[in-house]
């Protein structure tokens, strides 16, 4: 049973092998039929790309080949331009010498006819095109200053108006001297004192001169520092409602009077500051505010003009646009300098802007404050508005005083000025140095040279004299035609 089985099992094993094979041969005939199927293929792939790659490279070299025959055809259309050229050039210089030639010959005949050589007839034409120019630049500095003057005069007397019209201020009052009213004239006896005592104790402590004259009822105190005038007057009022006269009584009067007239500064400086709107300013600047209240300028209170220009300046300020508060600090401030210039030397509006810097002060309100009289460049509308508001200030009727003396003198210097111009034959100051009127001569001003020389003697007042608001220049050039009947 064994072997039988055995035998099976080989029978059986031979034929699994022999289905094996036969699979095998399939498969591999199955594996070599595809493969080259797949070559085939690969193949057919091959040839179709390098025949698009043909078709490509055709199609490329007939584009090389027309562009080309366009290039060539180009060079050629050059090389006859460059020959048309050539011959116009030759004919350009043909041209061109024979009209140097006629020329040649013009200048020549020109110079015959006119008697003049070339270079005389250029400075003839050069001069009579230089006048022209001159004439015509004259005309147009004319038509475009009246525009501008139009335009910008109509709006800054707008502005100027509006902030006039909402400010309003005192006419000048303040003098030198102050009146202290008595009780009886015998009050002036017992104030002179036993051999003169308390009159001289008085002007000792106070610096201020006491005129006892005929007066009825009154005594007269003189001094041209308003501090020291106020103390007096103070004094010499408690000292009259005392009745106790004497030179310890005097002293204790005039101590006590002073101490009223700091605290009285102090809150001046605060009032102030308080009417115009301004706040965090120094204490030291407050006091020197204060101190305003007791100086004048041609008769004008210092402080009240401050007050108005910070106004003026606020008003302009809102106007345009800009920072009102800074223009109503600078406006304040800008004549802080008057309150010690007569104790520190220099101009005030150096000592202003020291002042500014001590107390830290904003860099714009002491930029306004140096530049308000032009002693430097404006930087800022703020400087410009103040600058303004001072000379509106200044300028308004009634606002300042003016002695007779200093008067003349300005109006003099005023006519020199224009005297000093070649041309001018007579000038008259008129309207208190608002106005100046010059007549020239005619045979040696023109019409238009009158025009230049308006504006020249206005920008030389400008540069060599002070003076408040503006001055007006009128130029008046007279023609006569005079002819004699026989």
């Amino acid at each position: 049973m064994a072997e039988s089985k055995f035998g099976s099992a080989e029978e059986e094993i031979a034929k699994m092998l022999d289905e094996a094979s036969k699979e095998a041969e399939a498969l591999k005939k199955e594996m070599l039929l595809e493969g080259k199927e797949e070559i085939h293929r690969n193949r057919q792939e091959a040839d179709k790309d390098i025949r698009d790659r043909r078709r490509e490279l055709d199609r490329i070299e007939r584009r090389i080949i027309q562009k080309e025959e366009s290039l060539d055809k180009k060079a050629e259309n050059m090389e006859k331009k460059e020959q048309l050229l050539h011959e116009k050039e030759k004919e350009a210089d043909k041209t061109n010498n024979d009209l140097k030639l006629i020329l040649t010959q013009q200048l020549k005949e020109l110079e015959r006819l006119s008697g003049l050589t070339s270079e005389e007839a250029k400075e003839l034409l050069l001069s009579n095109i230089s006048q022209q120019i001159r004439q015509e630049t004259a005309l147009m500095i004319k038509t475009i200053e009246s525009e501008a003057k139009e335009e910008a005069d109509k709006k800054a007397k707008n502005i100027i108006s509006l902030a006039i019209q909402k400010c309003a201020a005192d006419v000048v009052s303040e003098t030198t001297v102050s009146v202290v009213p008595l009780p009886n004239d015998e009050m002036k006896g017992r104030i002179i004192g036993r051999e003169g005592r308390n009159i001289r104790t008085f002007e000792t402590l106070t610096g201020v001169d006491l005129i006892i004259d005929d007066t009825p009822e009154a005594v007269i105190l003189s001094s041209f520092d308003p501090i020291r005038r106020e103390v007096a007057r103070i004094a010499l009022g408690n000292l009259v409602n005392d009745g106790r006269i004497h030179p310890a009584r005097i002293e204790e009067m005039v101590d006590k009077a002073q101490k009223e007239i700091d605290q009285e500064i102090r809150e001046l400086g605060e009032q102030a500051a308080f009417e115009v709107g301004v706040h965090g300013i120094h204490q030291e600047l407050i006091r020197l505010l204060g101190r305003l209240k007791y100086r004048t300028s041609y008769g004008q209170n210092v402080l009240k003009h401050s007050i108005e220009v910070a106004h003026l300046a606020g008003v302009m300020a809102a106007e345009l646009d800009v920072d009102v508060m800074m223009a109503k600090r600078a406006g304040l401030l800008h004549d802080i300098g008057k309150s010690v210039d007569h104790e520190v030397s220099g101009p005030h509006v150096e000592i202003g802007v020291d002042l500014a810097k001590k107390y830290r002060e904003n860099k714009d309100v002491i930029h306004a404050i140096a530049a308000h009289h032009g002693d430097v460049a404006y930087e800022t509308i703020e400087a410009v508005l103040v600058q303004a508001a001072d000379a509106i200030s200044a300028s308004r009727p009634g606002a300042r005083r003016e002695t007779l003396e200093t008067y003349i003198k300005r109006l003099e210097k005023l006519e020199a000025v224009a005297e000093s111009f070649s041309g001018v034959e007579r000038t008259f100051a008129i309207q208190a140095g608002r106005e100046i009127r010059i007549i020239v001569k005619a045979d040696e001003v023109d019409d238009l040279h009158a025009i230049n020389l308006s504006r020249d003697i206005a920008k030389k007042v400008e540069a060599d004299l002070e003076y408040p608001g503006q001055i007006k220049v009128v130029v008046i050039r007279e023609t006569r035609a005079v002819e004699y009947a026989k």
